[in-house]
C-alpha cells in the first residue's frame, strides 16, 4: 500500500512540474504576443545573435587551441639547414592560422625585412578579418534591439492615448491595456536582447585580441629567426 502511495505521489509531483513549466512557457508566449508585431524583429535578432556568438566562439576557440610551437620548430629546423622549399611545404601542409602566415613570409625570403613583415601582416589581417566575421552584425544587434524596443514603447503609448481619445468619458483601464503591454514588453525584450548581445560581442572581441597577440609574438619570433640566418 505504501508503495502505491509513493508511486502516486511521484506521478503527482511530475504532473505538477510539467504544469508549472507549461504555465511559464504559456506566460512568456502571451507576453510576447501582447508586445505586438515589433516583437517579431526582436525575436529574430535574438536568434541571429545566438547563432553568431556560438559559431564565432567555437571558430575562435579552434584557432586559440592550435599548437603553433610544433610547426614553428619544424620550419625553423628546415630554415636553419637552408631547406626553404621544404619549410614552405611544411607550412602549406599544416594549413593552420600560423602556418599560412609563416608560409607567406618564407616565400619572401631574400627580400627586405619590411617587405617580409608586410606580407605576413597582410595575411594576418585577412585571417583576423575571417575570425571577426559576424561581429559587426552582433554589435548592431546590441545597439539595435533596444532601439526597436523603445520604438515599441512609443507605438504602445500612442495606441494607449488613441484608445483614451476614442473612449471619451468612458475610459476603462482595459482599453489601455494593449497599448501599455506593448510599451512595456517590447522595451524589456529589446533591452534583454541588447544586453546579452553586448556582452557576447565583448567576449568575442576579447578572444580575437588574444589571437592577435599570439600572432604578433610568433611573427616576431619568425623575423628574429630570419635575422639570425642573415647574420
Amino acid at each position: 500500500m505504501l508503495n502505491y502511495i509513493l508511486i502516486l505521489t511521484d506521478i503527482t509531483d511530475k504532473i505538477s512540474q510539467n504544469n508549472v513549466q507549461d504555465g511559464v512557457i504559456t506566460y512568456f508566449l502571451n507576453m510576447a504576443i501582447k508586445g505586438g508585431w515589433l516583437m517579431i524583429p526582436i525575436v529574430l535578432l535574438s536568434f541571429i545573435g545566438v547563432y553568431i556568438f556560438f559559431e564565432r566562439y567555437f571558430a575562435i576557440k579552434a584557432v586559440k587551441k592550435e599548437d603553433s610551437t610544433v610547426i614553428f620548430n619544424k620550419i625553423k629546423e628546415q630554415v636553419n639547414i637552408g631547406n626553404i622549399k621544404d619549410a614552405i611545404n611544411i607550412a602549406k601542409a599544416d594549413g593552420s592560422f600560423m602556418g599560412r602566415m609563416i608560409g607567406k613570409g618564407l616565400t619572401r625570403i631574400g627580400h627586405p625585412e619590411m617587405e617580409i613583415k608586410d606580407a605576413i601582416e597582410t595575411i594576418g589581417n585577412i585571417e583576423i578579418a575571417k575570425l571577426e566575421k559576424g561581429l559587426p552584425l552582433l554589435a548592431s544587434i546590441a545597439g539595435g534591439a533596444p532601439m526597436i524596443g523603445f520604438l515599441g514603447t512609443v507605438c504602445g503609448m500612442i495606441q494607449a492615448f488613441y484608445d483614451m481619445a476614442m473612449a471619451g468619458s468612458n475610459v476603462d483601464i482595459t482599453l489601455l491595456s494593449s497599448g501599455i503591454y506593448q510599451a512595456m514588453v517590447t522595451t524589456v525584450a529589446g533591452l534583454i536582447v541588447g544586453i546579452i548581445a553586448y556582452f557576447a560581442y565583448n567576449i568575442l572581441v576579447t578572444d580575437v585580441e588574444k589571437v592577435v597577440h599570439q600572432t604578433e609574438n610568433k611573427i616576431s619570433d619568425f623575423l628574429d629567426l630570419l635575422n639570425e640566418i642573415e647574420n
